[in-house]
Formats: structure tokens, sequence, C-alpha cells
């Protein structure tokens, strides 16, 4: 968490108020809410009436497919199917089989291509053959979160909308790396979380354009257009702060220079490690993501001779941490078991160092070396 974001996380902790109480200290509290969901929405790219506060992306991605499913089917009982493309984020693929397993959905899984990416036509031929008028809503990731892929979300949202089908964007991997206006996307929903960009755990938000229907999982109070409860005063105000730092005047630059490190690592990574592949779309990937597959590794053994040198990667997202399985992403690209279990994704931030992306290329060949020895002596055993 950067400092100007701490202190005013830990300043608005401080203060007293309930914002929906009318009394002196309830009503500076709303001042505070109020003004930060306005620094928000400016930050994204659009208006404060279009912000509800969610506890992170989980909540919101969760908010966006279940609500505007029952909305949906309210108004026309035939829209009971979701088209959710492959390859994305568990809360996403969850809350659809959730929907699909017990409210009698259905759910057309959308291809992905071999960089990671579904492509208009894909999406246009899908929407066609199930017929527009059954599709409650049709879901993507703007950024793949585990192989960095950047989807052509504008395009993407075209399509659906020249077919009078809605549009939940998942652009949580996407905040702090891309640019995000949502008013100029014109998508009718869009899920955001603050920890992506050094804010809290635990806050997030749901965009949603003035003409989207959605019916809201949470009752009791009717705080927020589509969410009840007591609202986060101090999560607000730091997400506001945090967006504030991420995209500041010095945000082009600060990009640029992850960018650069990224491509020394696939460059050095290239160059010293053998049956090293780079998987996702290039350059059309987040700056601060490379994703590579390591012949005859198990990626959790890298995971763990990287640690042991003092570097944290992954195999994948961290939503799934500590469970046993393929990366869905690598399958859903064409990838074999085979393939995809050698997978390691390296993220940076603003903060990495040069000496950070050197510390890695010097210590990964070995760290190769050893998972390679240590998957034959495996197989033989």
């Amino acid at each position: 968490m950067p400092e100007p974001v701490l202190r005013a996380y830990t300043g608005a902790l401080a203060e007293l108020g309930n914002p929906a109480s009318t009394h002196t200290h309830g009503q500076a509290a709303s001042e505070r809410l109020e003004s930060a969901r306005d620094r928000i929405a400016r930050h994204l790219g659009t208006q404060r009436a279009l912000v509800t506060l969610t506890g992170g992306g989980t909540e919101s991605i969760n908010l966006a497919l279940k609500g505007m499913y029952w909305s949906a089917k309210q108004t026309s009982p035939e829209r009971n199917t979701l088209l959710v493309a492959a390859g994305e984020h568990h809360a996403t693929i969850e809350a659809a089989e959730w929907l699909r397993d017990t409210q009698g959905a259905k759910v057309h899984w959308l291809p992905i291509d071999a960089r990671g990416v579904l492509t208009a036509e894909t999406l246009g031929e899908a929407i066609d053959r199930v017929g527009p008028e059954r599709i409650a809503v049709v879901s993507f990731l703007w950024a793949n979160n585990e192989v960095g892929s950047i989807q052509p979300v504008a395009e993407l949202t075209a399509v659906a909308h020249a077919r009078g089908v809605p549009v939940h964007v998942d652009a949580v991997a996407a905040l702090g790396q891309l640019p995000i206006d949502f008013d100029r996307l014109g998508a009718d929903a869009l899920s955001v979380s603050a920890h992506k960009i050094g804010g809290p755990v635990g806050v997030g938000a749901l965009l949603l354009a003035r003409n989207a229907r959605i019916e809201p999982l949470i009752h009791g109070g009717s705080q927020q257009r589509a969410r009840s409860g007591t609202q986060d005063v101090a999560g607000a105000v730091a997400f506001a702060a945090a967006l504030e730092v991420a995209y500041d005047d010095g945000f082009e630059e600060r990009i640029d220079r992850v960018r650069r490190l990224r491509d020394r690592i696939v460059e050095g990574v290239r160059a010293r490690v053998t049956g090293a592949v780079l998987r996702g779309a290039w350059p059309e990937r987040l700056p601060g993501n490379a994703h590579f597959t390591f012949e005859g590794c198990q990626g959790d053994s890298l995971v763990y001779l990287l640690d042991e040198a003092g570097i944290s990667a992954s195999v994948g997202s961290a939503c799934q941490a500590g469970v046993a399985e393929v990366s869905h992403v690598l399958l859903a690209m064409g990838l074999d078991e085979h393939e995809a279990i050698g997978s390691l994704r390296f993220t940076l931030g603003f903060e990495t160092s040069d000496a950070a992306v050197d510390a890695l290329l010097d210590a990964l060949p070995q760290a190769v070396e050893r998972a390679r020895a240590a998957g034959l002596s495996s197989s033989r055993s």
C-alpha cells in the first residue's frame, strides 16, 4: 500500500459516523464517502451515481452475473442463458456454474484462441447461434489474470450491443495497468478491485450503466442502487487515493518502465532457458505480465525453488493457490496437460527494480534444472 493511500485509509478509519445517519457525524461521513465515490468515478471514466461499492472484485463479479441474470429472467423468462468466455477468472466461472446448477440457467462457454483471446467473430457467431433474445448477459475479461492477454473489449461490447445483449466486463486485472473509461466503452457493467492498485483488500466496485437492470444480492437498507449494507467510508477513501496514485500524471512513464522490465524478463528467459515458451498474446498483453511454460518442469516445483531464492512467482491465479490443478486458462488455449503443468507467471509492479529482474534471471536457470531433475526422478519412481 503506497504511503499516501495508507495515510488516507488510517485517517478515515479514525473518523466517526455512519454515512446513512442524519446527525452531524453521519453527514460528515456521507460527505467523505460521496467525495471518494466521485473521485473513483472520475478515474474510471464515469459518474458517481453509476458506482456501486462492494467488498472486492469477486463480489462485484457475482453481483453482475447473478443480478443481471435474475433481472433479465424477471423481465423476459426466455432470457435464461449466459455466454461466458473460456479461461475466465474462477469468480466468473463459479458464479455462472452456480446459476446453472441452482437457478436453471444455461451457460455457453465461448472458446478463446491460442493467444487467450476471445474474438469478435466468435462472440457474434455464438450470439446468433443461441439467439440474442435468450441471452441474459455475456461476460468476458478485459485482461486475462493469468496469461495477461488483453481482449478487444470495445469491439466485443459493440458486437453484443448490436444484437441487444447486455455486457459485463471483468476489469480487475486491467485496473492500474490500462486506462479505463467506462462511459466510452459502453458496457453495461464493469468490475474492479482496490487491492490490485495498492488499496485495501476487501474493497471493490461494480460500475453499472444507467439503463442496466440488476437485482441486488444483498438486501436490507437500499444504501446503494445494487447493494444494501452500511458503506465502508474508509475503504472508499483509500480506493480513491489508490486510483489517484495509480493514474496520476506519471502513469504512462511508469507503465513504460514496467513494460521494459517485462521485456527484459521475456528476452532473458528465452536466452537462458531452453524449452521456455511465452504464453498469451504478444504484444497485446498487460505490461506487468510474463507467463511461460517450462518443458519438463512442474510449475509448483519452480514456485518452491524460486521462493528459496527470495522470488515470489505463481503457477496461476492466486485465488486457486494451494489447489493442485492444471491451469484451465492454458487448457482453454489448446495446451495439453503435460505442457500446461509447467506454467509459471511473473508479475511486475511500479516498485519492481532492475535488481529484482537480475535476481530472477540469475536464479531461474538453476531452478529449472533442479525442477526438471525432480520431475524425472518422480517419473521413474
